[in-house]
């Protein structure tokens, strides 16, 4: 499988810098370039590729625009190029409520210091989507793909001995990556403001993207989202964002659940990690916990959910039919850990109707 790449930016240096990176992969083919979002719609229409790199400010027309227009007219994967600025963070994600599916800096400095790995990481992505592309057809956004894919039979699989665990619940924890900031706001628009429970949400996200993240889901959502901070307490109907660079844990004091927030060990790939913060939770609050695995590349999630199952604890994962990246779910299906697979538009009525 080769995946067929179509690069757009309007510097000709780095248009060349990602060709050059992308075609030294033997499993991927640069079949066009441009300079520009008019651009890039008709090179999509006439090259039909498998994934687009997008930068976001452009001459003529910008990324956002062209990506909306894409999913309009022959949806494909798309990889934003973005800065890590607040500004950039809103304009990424205004990208990815137009249908891209991921993003990276820029600046490869910004990914990691190890230049080799930074390439590796970028080429990685592009497989990555391009498989999901050739395995099933791309819808216009994540979100539309789980309104189209629900039925009956999914809400079934929610009620029973089911709600009845999840109605023991003290705290609701959500994991994502790929993906997950459209699948994260549809889950929490699900939600009423008066939901009793706190949650936490692990986004794999960076550090300058998560307040401008939290800041959009907590004016989309009748429940408050915020960015979580070191010392807040848990309350009912608030979510908590971990934040983009640092480790999320909890901690039990004079009777008060706080956040933790720390640099956490330096080995670990993900910052932050769902298998520490489902760990910490896990210690606090045993058995009384649904946790959620939402779409995203790897298995962060699995050994954490692991520790929650053995506990007690409810555990669902998102289906692959509505996944961007059947990746962390899939790592807990395949495991023996999850109790139910649910599609997208089913899990935030079911976290509402089981409270």
């Amino acid at each position: 499988m080769v995946a067929k790449v179509l690069v757009v930016d309007d510097s000709a240096f780095f248009r060349k810098r990602i060709v050059e990176i992308l075609e030294s992969d033997p499993h991927i083919e640069v079949v066009g370039t441009a300079a520009d979002g008019r651009e890039a719609i008709r090179q999509v229409s006439l090259l039909k590729p498998d994934v687009v790199t997008m930068d976001i400010e452009m001459p003529v027309m910008d990324g956002i625009t062209a990506v909306r227009r894409i999913m309009a007219i022959r949806p494909t994967p798309v990889l934003m190029f973005s800065s890590l600025s607040y500004e950039g963070a809103q304009a990424t994600l205004d990208a990815l409520d137009a249908g891209a599916l991921d993003f990276l800096p820029k600046r490869f400095d910004d990914i990691t210091r190890d230049r080799e790995q930074a390439k590796r990481i970028l080429r990685a992505r592009v497989r990555q989507l391009a498989a999901q592309k050739m395995g099933k057809p791309v819808l216009a956004s994540p979100a539309s793909a789980a309104g189209a894919r629900s039925g009956p039979a999914a809400t079934q699989r929610t009620r029973g001995d089911e709600v009845g665990r999840l109605a023991q619940a003290q705290l609701i924890a959500i994991a994502s990556s790929t993906g997950g900031p459209v699948a994260l706001q549809q889950v929490l628009i699900s939600l009423p403001q008066d939901f009793p429970l706190p949650i936490l949400l692990v986004q794999h996200m960076p550090a300058s993207f998560t307040p401008a993240f939290a800041n959009r889901l907590d004016q989309q959502c009748a429940i408050n989202v915020k960015e979580a901070v070191d010392g807040d307490v848990l309350r009912p109907g608030t979510a908590y964002l971990a934040p983009g660079g640092r480790q999320l844990s909890l901690q039990q004091r004079t009777g008060q659940v706080k956040v933790h927030i720390e640099d956490g060990d330096p080995a670990l790939h993900f910052k932050p990690c769902a298998d520490v913060t489902f760990n910490s939770v896990a210690a606090v609050y045993g058995g009384k916990v649904q946790a959620v695995v939402l779409t995203g590349m790897g298995a962060d999630g699995r050994e954490g959910a692991r520790t929650l199952k053995k506990a007690g604890a409810s555990v669902w994962a998102q289906d692959e039919a509505t996944c961007v990246i059947y990746g962390m779910p899939q790592a807990v299906v395949e495991a023996g850990i999850a109790d139910q697979v649910l599609p997208l538009s089913e899990i935030g009525p079911a976290l509402a109707r089981g409270k």
